[in-house]
């Protein structure tokens, strides 16, 4: 066999994000919480081979965060092919930029999303199809809501 016909070993990417923004006070949302929770969802759907990316003290409004960044060049060089977060606010609170990943980069590179507090998954169509509302209501929720 080649070495172009070689297997890249994927893996699932556990994403994980905290921000001062979002209350260092609130034990539920904590690092070690997140990695748990994401964890023990991997492990109870046979995502057995999995790698946590974590960017602690990062704001989720825009996507300068390291691990963020090794995450997408992972996924660009085919190492990764479902990302799970706790829910849709720790992969971003710009609802464009995050729908953005959800709608377009993720598809394009064949990757999964899941969403596990927010009941999403890519693989579940119609789930998919009210995800863009549930992002803009969490996020703009999270923003002191739409004044309108």
């Amino acid at each position: 066999m080649n070495r172009k016909n070689k297997l890249t070993p994927s893996v699932t990417a556990l994403y994980c994000r905290l921000s001062i923004e979002d209350g260092r006070e609130n034990e539920s949302m904590s690092i070690s919480n997140q990695k748990v929770l994401l964890r023990d969802f991997a492990e109870r759907n046979g995502l057995l081979d999995y790698e946590y990316y974590v960017d602690d003290g990062y704001t989720g409004r825009n996507f300068n965060r390291p691990s963020f960044q090794r995450m997408i060049a992972d996924i660009e060089a085919g190492k990764v092919k479902c990302v799970i977060t706790k829910d849709l606010s720790r992969l971003g609170r710009n609802y464009i930029e995050t729908g953005s990943y959800i709608e377009i980069f993720f598809p394009r590179h064949n990757v999964r999303y899941i969403a596990v507090t927010d009941g999403v998954d890519s693989l579940n169509r119609q789930e998919m199809d009210i995800t863009p509302f549930k992002n803009i209501l969490k996020n703009t929720r999270h923003l002191g809501g739409v004044n309108c």
